[in-house]
C-alpha cells in the first residue's frame, strides 16, 4: 500500500537516464535544459548547480546516471544508480566536469577514499534534489550540508569501507531515506558502492539542504505583500505568488513564513492550518486580489493543485478517477486559505482557535479523468460575520482543468475559540435522535453486505482499499427508508491511530468531513454492486454524477476519542440509461452523542467505460 504522505515532487521529468553531456549542463546550472520546462525558474537561483566548487572535492564525480525514480528504493522516496569518474578516468569534457586536482584515486589511503565516496554520495543527492525540484522553492539559494534549520546542524555521514580499493569501475546506488520542505527543503540518502560486482563501501546519513542566501526574501512581508519573485513558475510558465514551500509551512511549519510575520503568533499552538501529508491538496497561490484586513467580501484568489497519476487516492478509490473527498478537499482548502490569508483570525480571535467547515453545496460540471492534471481553483470571499468567540465566512469556488470548468460550489467556514467550539449541539439541538431503523416497530428484515470480505478478495471489483477503506459492512433494508426505495446503515469504530488524525489538522486532530461523505458514497457504491447493477458491463467504473448539486451541513466533528461513527442512507431514486446507473439519496452521520452531518442529494453513478454522457 503506497503511503499517502509520500513526498510529491515539485516538478516531474520523463528522463530516467542522464549521460555525461546532461551532467555537464547540470554542473553549469542549466537544469531546465536537462529535465524540462517544468524546472525553469526564469533566471532565478544562479548558484544552484551540480558539484559546487566549494565542496570538499570540487568537480563532477558522476559519469552517468540511470534508474532515476521518485518512488524507488526501499523507502519509496526515490532512487538512482550512477557511474563514478575516479582519478584519470574522470575525463575532460568541461572545466566543471574535470576531476579535482589531487583527488584520491584507486589505491589511495582509506581516509581519502572515504572522503571521495562521501562526496560522490553528496553529488548524487544534489542531483536527486534537482530532480525533485526542491530548488524551485526559492529565487536565490544554495546547497548546504545537513538539515537547513537555522542551527547549522551537520549531516551525520558515516562511511563503511568493506574492502580495499579496486581498479574496477565503481557504481553507486542511492536511496532517499527522507525528504521534506520544512524547515527548508532537504533530503537524506544512503548509498552503496560496487566495483567488479562486489559491494566495496556503504555511506549512511548524508543530508543535503537548500537554503536561501542571506537577506533573500522567502515569503510575504507584513500585510501579505510579496516583495519580489520567489522563484516558482507553474506548468504554464506563469510566476506564482506562493509555492509548495509556503503551503507546507501553512500545514506544519511556521505560519509566519507561509503568510507573513503577523501569523507567527500561531507557531506551536492550535490554530488554522492546511491539512498535511497526502491530505494537503493546495500546492500554490498564483495570485490574490484583496487586501489583508478587508473581510467585507469580493476578494478573490487563484490557487493550483497538481494531481499526479501515482497519488494515493487513485490507487485506493473504487472510482474511475478522483474520489469525491478529493474534489471537496482541494476546493474547500483553496477557499479557506483565502480567508486565512486575508486575516480573518488576526483581529477577532488572536490566540488559539479551531477551523471547521460548516456546510455547503457543490456540483460536478463535467466528467473528466483528472490524473496528471493541474486543478486551477478560483475562490471568492462572499461575506464575513464576526460573532462572540467565532468568525464565519462564506465562499464560492470553481475549479477548472485545461481551461474548462469541472466543479463549483459554495461553502461556509467557521473559526472558533475553545469556548465557542464547546457550545456545538449538533443538528438536533443537543438531542440524540435515533436512526430510521431504530424507530421501526416491528423491526424490518435486515441483510448485511460484507464489505471487508469483498475488499480482501483481489478479484473483487469496484471496492475502495487502503486509506479509503472506510466501511467493513453495510446493513440493508430493501424497500425501506424515508422514501421506500432502500435504506442503508453502517458503523465504523474510530481508532485514535487512524492515519487521518495526523494529517487533519496538526495540533487539532479531527476526521475530515469529506471522509464522512466518502463513507456514505461507499455504502451506496456497495449497494449498487451487491444489487447486480454492474452486470453486463465489461469495464465498469464509478464516477461523480454530473449536474446534481449535493448539499452538506456539518454541526460537529469526530475526535479520536469518539469511539464510533454511524451513518444511514435513504435512497431517493435509482435510474438506468444506456451504459449507466445512477442512485440519489439523502444521508446523516452520527457520533455517539449526536447527529452531526446531514447530506442532501448525494449521488453515485456506475457506468461502462466509454458510455455516452447521462
Amino acid at each position: 500500500m503506497r503511503a499517502e504522505a509520500a513526498f510529491k515532487p515539485l516538478a516531474r521529468s520523463d528522463k530516467s537516464r542522464l549521460d555525461a553531456a546532461d551532467l555537464a549542463r547540470l554542473a553549469e546550472g542549466s537544469i531546465a535544459s536537462v529535465f524540462g520546462t517544468a524546472y525553469d525558474q526564469d533566471g532565478a537561483n544562479p548558484s544552484i548547480r551540480l558539484a559546487l566548487p566549494q565542496a570538499r572535492i570540487p568537480g563532477l564525480l558522476l559519469g552517468w546516471v540511470d534508474g532515476l525514480d521518485v518512488r524507488g528504493g526501499g523507502w519509496g522516496s526515490g532512487a538512482l544508480r550512477a557511474g563514478l569518474r575516479l582519478g584519470a578516468a574522470a575525463g575532460t569534457s568541461s572545466p566543471q566536469a574535470e576531476p579535482a586536482q589531487g583527488a584520491p584515486t584507486q589505491g589511495a589511503p582509506a581516509q581519502e577514499r572515504a572522503v571521495l565516496l562521501a562526496e560522490a554520495t553528496a553529488q548524487a543527492a544534489q542531483l536527486f534534489a534537482l530532480y525533485l525540484g526542491l530548488h524551485l522553492c526559492f529565487a536565490d539559494a544554495t546547497f548546504v550540508r545537513g538539515v537547513p534549520d537555522g542551527r547549522g546542524e551537520p549531516d551525520r555521514c558515516q562511511v563503511e569501507l568493506l574492502g580495499s580499493a579496486s581498479d574496477a569501475d565503481h557504481e553507486i546506488t542511492l536511496e532517499v531515506t527522507g525528504v521534506d520542505l520544512v524547515p527548508r527543503p532537504w533530503l537524506s540518502v544512503d548509498a552503496e558502492f560496487r566495483a567488479g560486482g562486489e559491494v566495496v563501501a556503504r555511506v549512511h546519513g548524508v543530508t543535503l539542504g537548500i537554503r536561501e542566501k542571506p537577506g533573500v526574501p522567502i515569503g510575504p512581508q507584513a500585510g501579505g505583500t510579496v516583495p519580489s519573485f520567489l522563484g516558482r513558475r507553474n506548468r504554464f510558465g506563469d510566476r506564482v505568488m506562493l509555492n509548495e514551500f509556503h503551503m507546507a509551512h501553512c500545514s506544519k511549519g511556521d505560519p509566519g513564513i507561509a503568510l507573513g510575520p503577523e501569523f507567527s503568533r500561531y507557531l506551536g499552538i492550535r490554530a488554522t492550518r492546511l491539512p498535511d501529508g497526502g491530505l494537503r491538496l493546495v500546492d500554490r497561490i498564483v495570485a490574490v486580489q484583496g487586501e489583508r484586513g478587508n473581510q467585507r467580501g469580493n476578494a478573490t484568489h487563484q490557487t493550483e493543485y497538481d494531481s499526479p497519476a501515482d497519488s494515493w487516492y487513485y490507487q485506493d478509490t473504487a472510482n474511475a478517477s478522483m474520489p469525491n473527498c478529493v474534489y471537496m478537499e482541494t476546493s474547500l482548502q483553496s477557499a479557506l486559505v483565502l480567508g486565512y490569508y486575508l486575516g480573518a483570525t488576526l483581529s477577532e480571535l488572536g490566540g488559539e482557535h479551531s477551523l471547521r467547515n460548516l456546510g455547503g453545496s457543490a456540483t460536478v460540471l463535467r466528467e473528466v479523468d483528472l490524473r496528471d492534471k493541474t486543478l486551477q481553483q478560483h475562490s471568492t470571499l462572499l461575506s464575513t460575520t464576526p460573532m462572540p468567540g467565532s468568525v464565519l465566512q462564506d465562499f464560492s469556488y470553481r475549479f477548472s482543468v485545461d481551461g474548462e470548468p469541472v466543479y463549483e460550489g459554495e461553502s461556509m467556514f467557521g473559526y472558533f475559540n475553545e469556548a465557542a467550539l464547546a457550545r456545538q449541539t449538533g443538528l438536533d439541538a443537543g438531542r440524540l435522535v435515533p436512526t430510521w431503523l431504530d424507530e421501526q416497530e416491528p423491526r424490518p428484515a435486515v441483510r448485511t453486505i460484507d464489505v471487508a470480505a469483498r475488499r480482501a478478495d483481489p478479484s473483487a471489483p469496484l471496492c475502495s482499499q487502503g486509506h479509503l477503506a472506510l466501511l467493513d459492512d453495510v446493513q440493508v433494508v430493501d424497500g425501506g427508508g424515508r422514501y421506500g426505495q432502500g435504506y442503508l446503515r453502517a458503523s465504523r469504530p474510530i481508532d485514535p491511530q487512524d492515519w487521518f488524525f495526523a494529517r487533519h489538522f496538526v495540533l487539532d486532530p479531527v476526521i475530515p468531513g469529506s471522509l464522512g461523505v466518502e463513507a456514505v458514497i461507499q455504502a451506496m457504491q456497495e449497494w449498487l454492486v451487491d444489487g447486480g447493477h454492474a452486470a453486463g458491463f465489461t469495464r465498469p467504473g464509478f464516477v461523480l454524477p454530473v449536474g446534481i448539486p449535493m448539499t452538506w451541513k456539518y454541526r460537529g466533528q469526530f475526535l479520536s476519542t469518539d469511539g464510533e461513527s454511524l451513518l444511514e442512507v435513504h435512497v431517493k431514486s435509482l435510474e438506468r440509461r444506456p451504459g449507466r446507473v445512477r442512485v440519489v439519496a439523502d444521508a446523516s452521520v452520527w457520533k455517539p452523542t449526536m447527529r452531526i452531518y446531514e447530506l442532501t442529494d448525494i449521488a453515485v453513478e456506475l457506468r461502462e467505460e466509454g458510455a455516452l454522457p447521462w
